[in-house]
């Protein structure tokens, strides 16, 4: 009875043991990679305001807070988002930029000036010159299709007016 009882318990741990695909082996850099970090959003400070160019007019004028940028070891760029209206309603978001071309709203400003929300999916930055993920994907912190490298050289394109390293034909 000793040897079965051995025997099913042996057994019941070799089957819990998950053995990777073929496909996990050949991928698992690149799983590693795709991990996403948790990052809280930051306090929006006004005073820190960047004013957005975009290719093309829009009612609405969008800004990033300087201090909120942040690029994390996953090569995503975060960044608070003010999205004003010409009647001066604003929207905030807490928003990640993969270069180059998925971006993902991970909460929202609320009015107390706290974020909520649930962080929604990664979807594929709208194509139009009125849009503020394509601004910043095309001109301020996708340089070359990739993400800058640091905060401190996002901050330096959106004082700028944009990235040195952007070429207009690029996308």
């Amino acid at each position: 009875m000793r040897v079965l009882f051995a025997g099913a318990a042996l057994f019941a741990a070799c089957a819990s043991a998950q053995v990777p695909s073929d496909w996990e082996r050949e991928n698992a850099e690149r799983l590693k990679q795709s991990e996403e970090q948790a990052v809280a959003p930051p306090p929006l400070e006004r005073s820190r305001l960047v004013e957005l160019q975009l290719e093309a007019k829009s009612d609405f004028r969008y800004f990033v807070d300087a201090g909120s940028v942040s690029v994390g070891t996953d090569r995503i760029v975060r960044y608070a988002l003010v999205a004003r209206s010409p009647s001066g309603i604003e929207n905030i978001s807490f928003e990640g930029l993969r270069c180059p071309g998925d971006y993902r709203v991970y909460a929202v400003g609320r009015p107390d000036g706290g974020w909520g929300g649930r962080p929604g999916a990664w979807r594929p930055v709208p194509r139009s010159e009125r849009n503020a993920q394509n601004a910043l994907m095309k001109r301020y912190f996708c340089p070359g299709r990739a993400a800058v490298q640091s905060a401190g050289e996002g901050v330096q394109a959106l004082r700028a007016g944009g990235h040195p390293g952007v070429f207009s034909k690029e996308y």
